[in-house]
């Protein structure tokens, strides 16, 4: 690329030096496939600046990476800032009753969230011993519901997974290495579990995740999503972030994904 012009309604003028590059077959398509590029660049650019201001620092150095035999206390699982996004997840996956997997049970927030939208069923992968401990005391408080816990990596007991009408998706990087592969280098972490996402929900079901994309899905993302699901409906939820976060957050919403198979 050698020249860009810019007016001020970001209609842009482009020159590129390989023809071949996007080569529609006349140069009209070209020129608009290329400018619309650079011009949802630059309104990228414009809406970030905007949400820069409303960042705080956060624990960008400290993440707590949790071991699966680690003793963890509430605010290591999960701070309760993150409570309103937990809460309308399970809406999502409760929306109709049915047969719900949740990846994570953490605190158990979400479940009893889930658990109020009274699910025909409730499966529930947990990889830490302690938290593991949390979902029996848990569990005991809901004697007639129909729950089930499989203990251990998600990636580990696929084999143990049914066929579900919607799958709560709430877990995190284990280790360092995990976080430079699925969170720096991926387009969400979540991705990693679509395809068994996509494996195990019936046709028509629901998946939900949270995505640190704060204000829209990029092009990218929503390929992504194409690639194992049909369609996807995006809910931007707004909270309060404490002084002391402890988190590796930097602003004051998320982006929520529920995608459909």
């Amino acid at each position: 690329m050698r020249k860009l012009k810019r007016t001020r309604d970001y209609d842009f003028q482009l020159q590129i030096k390989n023809p071949n590059f996007i080569r529609p077959p006349l140069d009209s398509q070209r020129n608009w496939l290329l400018n619309k590029a650079m011009a949802e660049f630059a309104n990228d650019l414009q809406a970030l600046d905007q949400l820069a201001t409303r960042f705080v620092p956060g624990a960008p150095n400290t993440i707590p990476f949790k071991g699966t035999e680690e003793e963890l206390s509430d605010d290591d699982i999960m701070e309760n800032w993150q409570i309103p996004l937990m809460k309308a997840m399970a809406e999502i996956v409760t929306e109709e009753p049915g047969d719900v997997l949740e990846i994570g049970f953490g605190r158990g927030i979400s479940a009893e969230f889930i658990q109020d939208g009274a699910p025909k069923s409730h499966t529930i992968v947990e990889c830490n011993t302690s938290v593991i401990e949390r979902f029996h005391n848990w569990r005991a408080d809901h004697a007639t519901a129909d729950i089930r816990l499989i203990p251990g990596l998600w990636q580990e007991v696929t084999d143990q997974f049914g066929i579900y009408d919607s799958i709560f998706f709430h877990t995190y990087p284990l280790t360092p290495e995990e976080y430079a592969e699925l969170v720096l280098k991926s387009t969400t972490f979540a991705e990693h579990f679509f395809p068994t996402a996509s494996a195990h929900l019936r046709e028509g079901g629901t998946f939900t995740y949270l995505t640190t994309e704060i204000d829209s899905l990029s092009r990218a993302h929503q390929r992504l999503i194409f690639k194992y699901f049909q369609a996807f409906a995006l809910q931007i939820i707004k909270f309060d972030l404490p002084p002391d976060i402890h988190d590796a957050w930097w602003i004051d919403q998320m982006a929520i994904v529920k995608v459909t198979r």
